[in-house]
């Protein structure tokens, strides 16, 4: 491997900046014959002339162009690693990685996002779906900085992870305006003759709805499973049957989707957990997100089905 000499860089970078070897050798408080000298041992690591002369000016080459790009980025990120350290405002954006299982309702994702986005420092977010298991491993690793999931860590999972509970709510039923109707008479009963479109069998939901619709003795027809929410809702607009969603973005549903309520089920109960690699969550913006999902998203919930 070729090893490259930051020094050497440093000395480069500064004379780029000032514009003469002169005035790069006043900054860094060496000899000019120092600095050229130095400047020379990098060009012959690169391989490449990274200044030439016009009239007695020193000018970039086309490497010495690159080379300042990557040597400029090189220095502040140094310097805002020094900030950061002793608590300082870097001036970039945070940044936050999150994993979302792909059996996560996107309204949620959406709505658990939003107050961590909306920091007065700025977040730069990226969002990974995958399955939990894939998730949690890039999470060891430090490669994400947090996992949103249905369920909590499974004790047969291998990664030392916490599991952070944001909040929890009852699932409605929803369909088709015209399907709707006829069955929000009778409900929960009428489901044993409708067509359900359910999540997988790997979602914490699925497992939770097959438990009760057991217990109020139905067996409907699932006319459909899926992966991901978004589709099955589509799917449920259309008409090819009943689907549940989390009652706590039962409102938004209805309005965007132009869908009617079949029914409400308290007991079967949604839970979504935050998952990071930390006892205690740090990082600002998934300190905002719990805060906000346990005192504003699921608090009003909450006080939705107490009225």
């Amino acid at each position: 491997m070729a090893w490259l000499n930051y020094h050497h860089l440093l000395y480069f970078w500064t004379v780029a900046r000032e514009g003469s070897v002169v005035r790069a050798a006043e900054r860094l408080h060496l000899s000019q014959p120092t600095v050229s000298g130095q400047i020379k041992m990098l060009e012959d690591a690169l391989g490449e002339r990274l200044f030439e002369r016009s009239g007695r000016r020193l000018v970039l080459t086309e490497a010495g162009r690159l080379a300042f790009g990557y040597a400029d980025e090189i220095f502040t990120l140094g310097r805002e690693l020094v900030d950061a350290l002793h608590d300082r405002p870097t001036g970039r954006p945070l940044r936050l990685t999150v994993g979302v299982a792909d059996v996560m309702p996107k309204m949620i994702v959406q709505r658990l996002l939003t107050p961590a986005v909306s920091l007065p420092e700025g977040v730069q977010i990226t969002c990974l779906e995958d399955k939990p298991a894939r998730l949690l491993a890039a999470l060891a690793v430090h490669e994400i900085d947090v996992v949103l999931a249905d369920a909590p860590v499974s004790p047969e999972v291998r990664v030392k992870a916490f599991s952070h509970l944001l909040g929890e709510c009852g699932v409605t039923f929803f369909a088709a305006p015209a399907l709707a109707g006829p069955l929000k008479r009778g409900f929960p009963g009428s489901l044993g003759q409708a067509a359900l479109l359910l999540p997988t069998a790997e979602s914490a939901l699925r497992r939770s709805l097959d438990q009760w619709l057991s217990g109020q003795g139905l067996r409907p027809r699932v006319a459909g499973e899926f992966d991901d929410s978004a589709l099955m809702t589509v799917f449920g607009q259309e008409g090819a049957g009943v689907f549940p969603a989390p009652t706590v973005i039962e409102a938004d549903v209805r309005r965007l989707f132009g869908v009617a309520v079949v029914g409400r089920a308290e007991a079967v109960r949604e839970r979504f957990y935050a998952i990071s690699v930390e006892k205690r969550l740090k990082h600002p913006a998934v300190v905002a997100l719990s805060d906000r999902a346990r005192q504003g998203l699921f608090a009003d919930a909450r006080t939705a089905q107490g009225a």
